[in-house]
């Protein structure tokens, strides 16, 4: 052996050594499977899930049919546990830290081409599991609807992460690589700690042509037709993407430009006169209705305190902080109030208001969060629109129901249309109220009209103003105005920022900020990991092209 080559030998070894062994900072599981030992750094696929005590290599996939109601999960075989490997990235971090900051990275391949590039959210698994775990398995499609993070990952690199489109009919390769990321002041990015890959196979599915036109638009008298010309093929695409359940459970879309109806689509047995269930949408009505009993002085202004409509110390886990919240807070989602509904272990979760006998007590009962005393922050917060909803009820001469009636559905021409009601019998403002497609696209369209319809100032327009803003920062570039959503749509290397109503299935009311456009989409795929996903696909790879000139 020459001197040159010796010395190269040992530099590797050295190099791979003090990388591979600096010290542990965390005692993680033993390899103690032959199936791990000899796949260390490999991902395997797998059907049906295997337990590691008999999961064999020949129970690793090799090939893939992608299909409705199937399973495709993946086991990964590490060498140490996530919380050592990020340890490698920065030393001098304590186990809290570097749990608190960091995860795992995703990288999607399809023949051989980057798709798809994730750090997941570093709350995503258990500290336990970061600190322990070696070998782990990760549901990307459950045939039973298993809940895990993984399918939220597989959806967003399917539906809004290109996925879809890379994997077309036909056979391809999908390569999964596996790295390890702290963010700090910048991201750090780990070396390569499992990688693997599985032929996915396409069916073709063929679409009678004729169904995916674009739907013509009957004539109608609550809106004057568009001449405007849109990229019909576009919208074909869209429609056989929906037809083949590419895009699952859409019932309805809608799109006003210049205040005139553009384009009307129904699909899987919805139909114009259609009432349907957008869930929380009906949350942003109760800003609606809050904003014009302030313009009718039934109520003062938004930034009126709670104190002034409950005697607050008659309620549970009394505070003096609770005089304070002020219905702005409410509208924002950002009270004192403990209660956040994505957290299961909230006390003030809309799961655990539902089987109440009042929900406003609920509510009210609530303790404070001290954690919102010192910064105020937005958190989901149902149980809060609730009150919103029973002080305009308790304000306004014969209730909210009535009042919406006179004060905004006969206005706006909206005549067909379900509330659903709380145990005390009060229009809910929690959500789930049904009305037509073209229903809820005249209510879009009144905030894109700064609050006027028919040439009647309805709202006024400084509530349409303080609605459609940045109130409360979510994440970023998302921000939260009183009941509003807004974010910004990167189309083609433009802009596109939008105020939107939101419901659990994918049901959007969109209001562009400049543009004069609104778009309204009905769904049903209530629960599921992609409702929201892929109705932002639909509008950033199919609508907005599609109408935007």
């Amino acid at each position: 052996m020459t001197k040159q080559l010796f010395f190269l030998i040992l530099l590797i070894f050295s190099s791979s050594t003090s990388f591979g062994q600096l010290s542990n900072l965390v005692k993680c599981d033993s390899i103690t499977y032959p199936i791990h030992k000899n796949n260390i750094g490999k991902i395997a696929f797998m059907g049906k899930t295997i337990p590691i005590e008999v999961f064999k290599e020949s129970d690793f996939l090799t090939s893939f049919e992608l299909k409705e109601k199937t399973d495709l999960n993946i086991r990964v075989f590490m060498g140490n546990s996530l919380t050592n490997y990020l340890h490698l990235l920065s030393p001098q971090l304590a186990v809290d830290d570097l749990v608190k900051n960091g995860n795992y990275q995703f990288t999607f391949l399809v023949d051989g081409k980057k798709i798809y590039e994730e750090n997941l959210n570093t709350g995503a698994g258990s500290a336990d599991s970061k600190n322990q775990r070696t070998v782990f398995r990760i549901p990307f499609i459950s045939s039973s609807d298993e809940d895990s993070w993984g399918r939220f990952l597989w959806n967003r690199f399917f539906i809004t992460g290109g996925g879809q489109d890379a994997l077309t009919s036909g056979t391809h390769v999908l390569k999964i690589e596996i790295r390890p990321y702290l963010k700090l002041t910048e991201v750090l990015v780990g070396e390569l700690i499992a990688e693997g890959q599985i032929n996915i196979v396409v069916p073709e599915v063929k679409v009678d042509e004729r169904l995916t036109r674009v739907q013509s638009i009957k004539p109608l008298k609550d809106w004057t037709l568009s001449s405007d010309q849109l990229d019909t093929a576009k919208i074909e695409m869209l429609n056989k993407k929906i037809i083949t359940k590419d895009y699952k459970d859409i019932t309805s879309i809608v799109v006003i430009k210049d205040g005139k109806l553009l384009l009307e689509e129904y699909f899987n047995g919805a139909k114009r006169n259609t009432l349907h269930d957008t869930r929380s949408v009906g949350k942003t009505f109760a800003s609606t209705l809050m904003g014009i009993a302030i313009r009718d002085g039934y109520i003062k202004s938004e930034t009126q305190q709670l104190s002034a409509f409950y005697d607050l110390k008659k309620n549970q886990n009394y505070s003096p902080a609770k005089d304070s919240i002020q219905l702005k807070d409410l509208l924002t989602m950002s009270s004192v109030l403990t209660g956040l509904d994505t957290d299961p272990q909230s006390p003030g979760t809309e799961e655990n208001m539902y089987p109440t006998p009042n929900w406003v007590d609920f509510t009210l009962n609530l303790p404070v969060d001290a954690t919102k005393l010192e910064e105020k922050r937005w958190e989901y917060f149902t149980a809060g629109v609730v009150v919103l909803g029973d002080v305009v009820h308790k304000s306004v001469p014969n209730g909210l129901e009535k009042y919406a009636a006179k004060n905004l559905f006969q206005p706006l021409g909206i005549t067909s249309y379900k509330w659903q009601f709380t145990p005390q019998k009060v229009a809910n403002t929690a959500g789930g109220l049904r009305m037509r497609s073209l229903d809820f696209a005249k209510y879009g369209q009144l905030y894109q009209n700064q609050g006027i319809w028919n040439g009647q100032q309805i709202l006024p327009k400084d509530w349409v103003e303080k609605s459609l803003s940045h109130q409360m920062p979510i994440a970023k570039d998302e921000y939260y105005g009183y009941l509003f959503w807004n974010k910004t749509y990167q189309v083609e290397g433009k802009a596109y920022e939008v105020y939107y109503c939101s419901g659990n299935g994918g049901n959007k009311v969109i209001v562009f900020k400049d543009l004069p456009l609104v778009m309204i989409i009905t769904a049903t795929a209530y629960n599921t990991p992609y409702c929201h996903s892929q109705v932002d696909s639909m509008i950033r790879n199919y609508l907005i092209p599609a109408v935007v000139k």
